[in-house]
């Protein structure tokens, strides 16, 4: 497997988990401050690599006159300030081609929203800045789908690539996870990320806004981490019920820490065994 390397970390290939952790959105300076906080405290004391996310705009909102972010500029200047201030990489989607430079320019992870994955032109210009590149797989994909993906980007000549799998749709208003997957898509040669939080997303079931099943992120994250993923996606909110953005899916901050526990005691059983498998 291509292992991937962040600053000092080392994501893939038998390393310990990576945690890509924050807010679904940038709501202020403040809130992001409080989540980096604790997220790097809980990887730091687990031994685990921590990577900040939080997105400058939410372009695919469930209605139009719900709050998409800060912007561009607004947001990176937040995220510039996490990056400082607690000396860990920080990610952030793109939407659009031109965003990706300048992106770019502060984040260490680009990434692709799962509804814009097959959009070529986005994928060849986050893999010109060089940057990882984290691809969410799509609700309409299958997971051997991703080669396709694989290639427009490595082809472009950026192997620094995290594939994260969030849920595929089923029927209306329902994401469900298919376990095989996650070993499906590590087949192509690429770290694999577990997004535990918009895996028990209802897309649109609220009507004007997305539903979601909370209770179930410890179950599949457990299970994810039992199928040997490289890394976990994970939302958290120290109120996530007044968030403004995912409110239904994002994980209480303060369950942060233990589920984390219980992810390591997993994959401390996990990746000995596999790799004695070969």
């Amino acid at each position: 497997m291509n292992e991937v390397t962040l600053q000092n970390y080392r994501i893939g290939d038998g390393n310990p988990l990576a945690v890509i952790a924050g807010p679904c959105i940038i709501e202020s300076l403040d809130l992001c401050r409080e989540v980096a906080a604790e997220a790097s405290a809980v990887c730091r004391d687990l031994g685990l690599s921590y990577i900040f996310k939080a997105s400058f705009d939410k372009a695919n909102r469930s209605s139009g006159s719900s709050f998409r972010g800060k912007g561009l500029e607004a947001g990176l200047e937040v995220l510039a300030a996490i990056k400082a201030e607690f000396g860990v990489p920080v990610l952030t989607d793109i939407h659009e081609s031109w965003q990706a430079a300048p992106v770019a320019e502060v984040v260490d992870v680009l990434q692709i929203p799962a509804f814009l994955c097959r959009q070529t032109d986005l994928l060849l210009a986050a893999a010109a800045t060089g940057r990882v590149i984290n691809v969410k797989k799509g609700q309409f994909l299958a997971p051997w789908d991703m080669k396709n993906i694989v290639d427009k980007v490595v082809g472009a000549g950026d192997s620094n690539l995290l594939l994260t799998e969030r849920g595929a749709s089923f029927g209306y208003n329902t994401l469900v996870v298919d376990m095989k997957s996650l070993p499906v898509m590590r087949s192509l040669g690429y770290p694999v990320i577990f997004d535990a939080t918009h895996s028990v997303q209802q897309p649109g079931g609220l009507g004007t806004s997305s539903g979601g099943q909370r209770e179930f992120i410890p179950h599949l994250l457990r299970a994810a981490v039992a199928a040997g993923v490289d890394g976990l996606f994970i939302e958290a909110h120290p109120d996530p019920e007044h968030a403004l953005s995912d409110a239904a899916t994002m994980l209480h901050l303060k369950d942060l820490r233990g589920l984390l526990e219980q992810a390591v005691a997993i994959d401390q059983i996990v990746k000995p065994a596999l790799r004695a498998a070969g």
